[in-house]
């Protein structure tokens, strides 16, 4: 009957064990957990306080890791309609440098025949000149 009693306060004892150590540091709670003997109440204390705080440590560390991927699918998102939007932009800059190099030779063809049309003129008009004398 003594053994099952010993066996009810046992994790009484691990859980007072575990309150006392909630204040202390990893530091402490590691030594203590080293200096006792692996089973015993302090130990098995000692593993449950260190559990229990990685668990927290994981818990944070993960709700961190979703914050920061979801920034980064927001900034992946905004990424991609910047990217679509430049695509569209370089498409119009590239007709329009189309249209203007289109307009720029027939422009030089205008330049041309003006020129033509002068140089015509002015034989013509020397040619006048030189049948008049």
């Amino acid at each position: 009957m003594a053994s099952v009693t010993e066996q009810i306060r046992e994790p009484d004892t691990v859980q007072a064990l575990v309150q006392l150590l909630r204040s202390r540091s990893y530091e402490e709670i590691r030594q203590r957990m080293y200096d006792s003997p692996p089973g015993s109440h302090w130990w098995q204390a000692c593993k449950t306080e260190l559990d229990i705080r990685n668990g927290e440590q994981m818990a944070t560390a993960l709700s961190a890791t979703s914050r920061v991927l979801e920034r980064l699918r927001a900034s992946t998102e905004h990424f991609e309609q910047l990217a679509d939007t430049l695509y569209h932009t370089t498409q119009e800059v590239r007709d329009v440098i189309k249209a203007t190099q289109e307009s720029s030779r027939r422009l030089e063809i205008a330049v041309y025949a003006a020129i033509g049309i002068t140089l015509v003129q002015l034989f013509n008009l020397t040619f006048e000149i030189f049948r008049k004398r």
